[in-house]
């Protein structure tokens, strides 16, 4: 068996790494991270998530496409109308250290390390 020759996904010599560079160019876009933010809080039609990123139906629906084809979201069809959900909770994680991440950039102590009396959203 070739147990011994498989590499650790966060070895910098990982197969997973061109992969991951896939992940981060698939969120490479405001609109896709604000649907995976929306999607955070349950399961969405096109139409609630084109109100809530103020996109018009048919643009929320392409990102939505990309982003099913990514595996970041998964659907499920009632009647006429597809409700999206987020296919597991990497994504949101990784929309959420980014967005963390990019707090640092704004200098000072970034709101996510500030004693929390409510969860950051």
């Amino acid at each position: 068996m070739h147990a011994d020759s498989v590499i650790c996904g966060r070895d910098p010599g990982s197969q997973f790494v061109e992969l991951a560079v896939e992940v981060f160019s698939m969120l490479a876009d405001a609109t896709r991270v604000r649907l995976i933010l929306a999607l955070r809080e349950g399961e969405r039609s096109v139409n609630d998530l084109a109100v809530f990123v103020d996109k018009s139906p048919a643009a929320v629906s392409q990102h939505l496409a990309k982003l099913r084809l990514g595996r970041f979201v998964a659907t499920r069809q009632e009647g006429t109308r597809v409700f999206y959900r987020l296919e597991n909770e990497h994504a949101s994680q990784l929309v959420s250290d980014a967005i963390f991440q990019a707090e640092h950039s704004l200098g000072g102590t970034p709101r996510h390390h500030h004693t929390r009396t409510e969860p950051v959203r």
